[in-house]
């Protein structure tokens, strides 16, 4: 059974609205918006215009002044007296009185020494250059040397002259830059070639202005030298190309015993090259890889670990592991190796 309001509705299901408003003039459309803002505003079916009067159509009260809004509304606060807060049902005022804390004044009192009449005799006599030393003695020249007890115009006994400081500030010793590499690279690359007897160290550190194939001149000229037996390269921007060639000198020479490659650009690439030569080396003890410019990374490190594991000559091995595990492996290995040369050395002194 349908409802007889409902009955009512029917007749209003098949209007066309937009034709309505379309023949209502501008004056019945305002009145319409009157109509609608006696609606309930909260309504979220209406649009958000509709939900509430339009009050941007008010004349302008004249223009914005701010200093003039705010002196009002500091006169307005003023002449308006505050609301008395009473505590219910006693008429007795909330709160308290606040009274201002007064601070103390801080006075300082001398203490008043006495001394023995006769250290105040001898104190008395006592001229300026003792009572420095005195002074020095007890540990007060720090307070001496203080700017601030000269500025509070310390005197002398006359009363005349600024006590002068009892210890003299120490000279600052210059700290003068590291000296060039004197290595004349052209006449050492010569006298390898020409594999000098009394040629067995070569230090090219620091020398950063040497050509890249320079540098696999010398790699190729200790191929076939038997007297160099130290040979640093440090911070001389070397790259992979110059550590392959020193890899492919390691295979063949049999007299090196150090050889110092840090400070370079040196990526892991070259460095595996020249661990993976040590295979075939048996006369480097020593070997100084650390300081590249790019980090090795994990996977290198773990290669470098098991090459030297296979190893048994390198005593000394200079790279600064980032990993716990391979940095364990190569320490051992190298106490190994260490271990090994000193049985051969005692089995060789009991013999």
């Amino acid at each position: 059974m349908s409802l007889p309001f409902r009955k009512e509705l029917e007749k209003y299901k098949n209007i066309n609205e937009d034709e309505i408003l379309s023949k209502l003039s501008e004056d019945e459309l305002k009145q319409l918006e009157h109509v609608l803002d006696d609606l309930d505003p909260e309504n979220a079916l209406l649009p958000a215009g509709f939900r509430q009067k339009d009050q941007t159509t008010k004349p302008a009260t004249g223009p914005f002044d701010r200093e003039r809004l705010l002196s009002y509304l500091e006169k307005q606060a003023l002449e308006h007296k505050d609301r008395e807060d009473f505590v219910p049902f006693t008429g007795e005022k909330k709160g308290k009185i606040f009274i201002p804390k007064e601070k103390p004044v801080e006075t300082h009192t001398e203490e008043k020494v006495t001394l023995d009449p006769e250290l105040e005799e001898a104190l008395a006599s006592a001229s300026d250059t003792e009572l420095y030393d005195l002074a020095a003695v007890l540990g007060v020249h720090n307070m001496v040397n203080n700017p601030k007890f000269d500025e509070g115009g310390a005197r002398s006994k006359d009363g005349k002259g600024i006590v002068r400081n009892v210890v003299k500030g120490e000279k600052v010793k210059p700290i003068f830059e590291e000296p060039p590499n004197p290595t004349n690279v052209e006449a050492s690359l010569q006298r390898i070639k020409a594999n000098d007897p009394s040629l067995i160290e070569i230090n090219l550190n620091n020398i950063k202005n040497i050509p890249i194939p320079t540098l696999k001149e010398f790699a190729k000229a200790l191929e076939s030298n038997t007297h160099v037996k130290t040979f640093s390269l440090a911070a001389t921007r070397s790259n992979d190309p110059v550590a392959i060639a020193f890899a492919d000198m390691l295979k063949v020479n049999k007299t090196l015993k150090s050889l110092n490659v840090e400070s370079n650009f040196i990526t892991g690439t070259g460095i595996l090259a020249l661990i993976d030569a040590l295979k075939e080396n048996e006369s480097l003890t020593e070997i100084k890889i650390d300081n590249q410019r790019q980090q090795l990374g994990t996977a290198v490190e773990m290669e470098i670990a098991k090459m030297l594991e296979e190893n048994s000559k390198i005593l000394k091995f200079g790279y600064q592991f980032t990993k716990q595990g391979p940095r364990t492996r190569v320490a051992a290995a190298i106490t190994k190796n260490n271990d090994l040369v000193r049985k051969k050395r005692v089995e060789g002194e009991q013999q």
